[in-house]
């Protein structure tokens, strides 16, 4: 293992440290465990309160989204693992306003177990929650079992969509509800080139050689759809985009927004040349792009590889997206 630390059982208390520390005036810690971050400001009486959770890994998810117009708060546990149902009540009480508290989060077991945990932890404090989940990973079950599916990069645009509509003054009710079309607009899939390495296990997550990809692995690892040799990026985002498009057919007259995400170790510049092809192919279809997202928004350490999400919009969401958010890793 090479990589920059201290130690690794220090490694996320440290990075956390570090987060708060570069930018105080988005994030704190909250509570006793060193593991929630809340917003730097108090939130305003009567507002929405909106948490997630999960593991450390994925920067700027989870912990990058707390700000204005997206997160009031989250837990965040070691390096692919699930926060405590102790650090998500945490979250969620320093979330609540008085409005109740929607958890945002990805469609994982231990995460799932623990939040609903923190839910029933935090009822003696009289707080309301709400969940969803997204469940935007088209490669890991078929439509048919749209429930199984994981949660990768469309929670961005969750965070982004429900944030806006808490803002916005909207009850409990209402923004959960605009978190969940948020989710169920959102499709995504992802190409991996190499492994990462989870500092507390010290070797490759995964061995992959280094002429072969595989397309539709998880974040974390998991299995993929097949693996086979390199091939060029237009062919990758070819084969991305019709696997996106087969999910959630498009038409002239949509209106969408794309993400193209680095899981960590691909630069701009290979995004950039992925782009022209995924814009390509949206026109196509006769859909309007909006707000195109290019970059490093949901990672899987210093994995190589991409991950496309495609998310359809309608009037209320694309105006919710374009609404204005503040955090260290994203401003509109």
């Amino acid at each position: 293992m090479k990589k920059i630390l201290n130690s690794a059982a220090d490694y996320v208390d440290e990075m956390l440290a570090g987060l708060v520390a570069a930018h105080p005036e988005y994030y704190r810690l909250h509570g006793d465990s060193g593991k929630v971050v809340a917003r730097a400001r108090e939130g305003t009486r009567g507002k929405v309160g909106i948490v997630t959770g999960g593991g450390s890994g994925h920067l700027p998810v989870f912990t990058g989204y707390v700000g204005g117009g997206l997160l009031d708060a989250c837990a965040i546990g070691d390096v692919f693992s699930s926060p405590s149902a102790e650090q998500m009540a945490d979250a969620i009480r320093s979330a609540d306003q008085g409005a109740g508290v929607l958890r945002l989060y990805g469609n994982y077991g231990g995460d799932i177990l623990n939040f609903d945990m923190a839910g029933d932890l935090v009822e003696f404090d009289e707080i309301t929650c709400t969940t969803v989940l997204l469940t935007d990973d088209i490669a890991s079950a078929p439509p048919e079992e749209h429930e199984k599916r994981r949660g990768v990069a469309g929670m961005v645009y969750a965070f982004k969509m429900a944030g806006a509509a808490a803002e916005d003054g909207r009850d409990l009710e209402a923004v959960t509800a605009i978190a969940q079309k948020a989710a169920d607009s959102c499709r995504s899939i992802g190409v991996a080139l190499s492994s990462c390495t989870v500092p507390q296990a010290g070797k490759p997550t995964f061995e992959i050689a280094d002429d072969e990809i595989e397309m539709g692995m998880g974040i974390h690892g998991e299995p993929g759809i097949w693996r086979g040799k390199l091939r060029t990026a237009d062919e990758i985002a070819t084969e991305m985009m019709e696997r996106l498009l087969a999910d959630i057919p498009l038409a002239g007259g949509d209106r969408v927004s794309i993400m193209v995400n680095s899981l960590g170790a691909t630069p701009p510049e290979e995004l950039y040349i992925l782009y022209n092809e995924v814009k390509a192919a949206l026109e196509a279809t006769g859909a309007t792009i909006v707000m195109p997202l290019v970059g490093r928004y949901a990672t899987s350490m210093e994995m190589a590889g991409v991950s496309f999400t495609l998310c359809k919009l309608d009037e209320e969401l694309e105006t919710l997206l374009t609404a204005p958010c503040d955090c260290a890793f994203w401003r509109v």
